[in-house]
């Protein structure tokens, strides 16, 4: 089939066509022909579908680097199927996987039941492989064969990573083959049995708080193994002001790191719970305001690298609770790029929104680059920052 898109901004700095207004034919799965609109090139014809993308920019294909799909296992909460088609919606393209299932995707077998389960969904799948077995931070997992069956990168989610002995043997190994070690930054000593973040609205809420030191000691120690190891390493979904000042002297010392930030953290802060809405009971919790302006500076200066949806789905009975008793989570896949252009600075433009969202995840990942050209791959995301619309659950 082909289709026709008439009249859209391209956004894509190392395309020529950077900045121009084009009509794009897609052909396919390939980008046939790309015109000047003025030109008006392009007539449409029986068999071609036409889209008016006026007003709105193109950029090369979204990629959420982090993702809780809930399949296997948790298919009450979320089915691969739905978060494909919550991620179609939100502008993504593909997208990444955790491990946190049941069972846990820590072997060639699971790995190729989420390829295979996802080759015919809107979206690409790429799965996530555990660090250690069963995710209990004891044995490493099967890292090589679950690379080699299609898993580029290795977390175990929301569970860190304890032993520094684990972690280096993961390192070490994972950079033989050039897979990629995620570390979710979290000392649990001084995190366990908190609520929030620790600060005044935790102090005035009465609710035990999760200090910015559970994360920054472990950003700290897992760059120091990476140092030693002589290996990437990438955390996911930092929060804190010092996560942002320590990545970013190893970034300057050469250190091979990368880091995410989610979108919930750069739009909302722990004040939003003042009034113990579970929906904002996330993990790592919101912070306070100077941590989302320096996460936002983070973004703008390069050191922090992507941006992701962090989309944690749960059911009514595990959120719709009472505050004290409410799993961490929250969805983000459909509201991703709507909370990025509400919230956004100044300082941060729409090739800068391109490079967080498709260009640096894929190089992270290890995947082939994108590029709006003729002959290139379809593998397009069209965003248009004027138009509203309704969020609720008919949507």
């Amino acid at each position: 089939m082909k289709i026709l898109i008439l009249n859209t901004v391209v956004c894509c700095p190392s395309s020529a066509y950077h900045g121009k207004t084009c009509d794009i034919l897609v052909n396919d799965k390939l980008i046939e022909d790309i015109q000047s609109s003025s030109k008006k090139a392009f007539s449409a014809s029986k068999g071609i579908k036409v889209f008016d993308a006026k007003g709105a920019f193109v950029s090369t294909g979204w990629l959420d680097m982090r993702s809780n799909l809930c399949d296997p296992g948790f298919e009450y909460k979320e089915d691969i199927l739905s978060a494909a088609n919550a991620a179609a919606a939100g502008g993504f393209t593909a997208v990444a996987a955790l491990p946190s299932t049941l069972p846990v995707i820590q072997s060639k077998a699971e790995v190729e039941y989420l390829i295979n389960k996802s080759s015919t969904l809107p979206v690409s799948v790429i799965p996530f492989g555990c660090i250690s077995h069963n995710r209990e931070g004891k044995e490493m997992a099967e890292l090589f064969d679950m690379f080699k069956a299609g898993a580029p990168a290795f977390t175990d989610a929301n569970k860190p990573i304890a032993q520094a002995s684990l972690m280096l043997r993961a390192l070490q190994y994972a950079k033989i083959f050039n897979g990629l070690i995620i570390s979710h930054a979290e000392d649990t000593s001084l995190s366990a049995g908190t609520f929030m973040h620790e600060g005044f609205t935790s102090t005035n809420l009465g609710l035990k708080g999760n200090p910015n030191m559970s994360e920054e000691l472990m950003v700290t120690r897992d760059i120091e193994l990476a140092k030693y190891a002589e290996s990437r390493i990438h955390f996911a979904h930092i929060s804190s002001k010092g996560s942002v000042e320590i990545i970013r002297k190893a970034k300057k010392q050469g250190v091979q790191v990368t880091c995410e930030v989610s979108v919930a953290h750069l739009c909302f802060t722990d004040e939003n719970l003042k009034d113990y809405d579970s929906n904002y009971k996330i993990n790592p919790p919101l912070r306070g305001k100077e941590d989302r302006k320096a996460l936002w500076e983070g973004l703008v200066d390069g050191t922090i690298d992507c941006i992701v949806s962090d989309h944690h789905p749960e059911d009514k009975e595990h959120k719709v609770v009472e505050f004290e008793y409410a799993n961490k989570g929250m969805i983000n896949l459909q509201t991703c790029y709507s909370l990025i252009n509400q919230y956004k600075p100044k300082t941060f433009s729409n090739e800068r929104l391109q490079d967080v969202l498709s260009s640096k995840p894929r190089q992270i990942l290890g995947l082939s680059t994108l590029k709006i050209e003729k002959g290139a791959d379809a593998n397009l995301t069209i965003f248009n920052e004027e138009i509203t619309w309704l969020y609720d659950e008919n949507h």
